[in-house]
C-alpha cells in the first residue's frame, strides 16, 4: 500500500563561514569590503527568493 506525503517540512541552520572575515582583515580594507557588499546582495537575494516561495505556498494553499 502506497503512503502519500502531503506536506514535508525541512529545518535547516547555516552558520556563516568565517572564510571571509579573515579575508578581509588579511587583504586589506578595499577587499574586505567588496567581500561584505557581496555578501549582503547574496543574502538579499536568498532572502528574494525564500520570500517568493513562502508566498507561493500560502497562495497555492488558499487556493485549496
Amino acid at each position: 500500500m502506497p503512503i502519500e506525503i502531503k506536506e514535508l517540512h525541512i529545518r535547516v541552520t547555516v552558520n556563516p563561514s568565517s572564510g571571509g572575515r579573515q579575508t578581509g582583515a588579511q587583504g586589506g580594507a578595499g577587499v574586505g569590503a567588496a567581500a561584505d557588499a557581496d555578501d549582503e546582495r547574496g543574502r538579499n537575494q536568498m532572502v528574494a527568493e525564500c520570500v517568493e516561495q513562502v508566498l507561493g505556498i500560502l497562495e497555492s494553499k488558499r487556493e485549496r
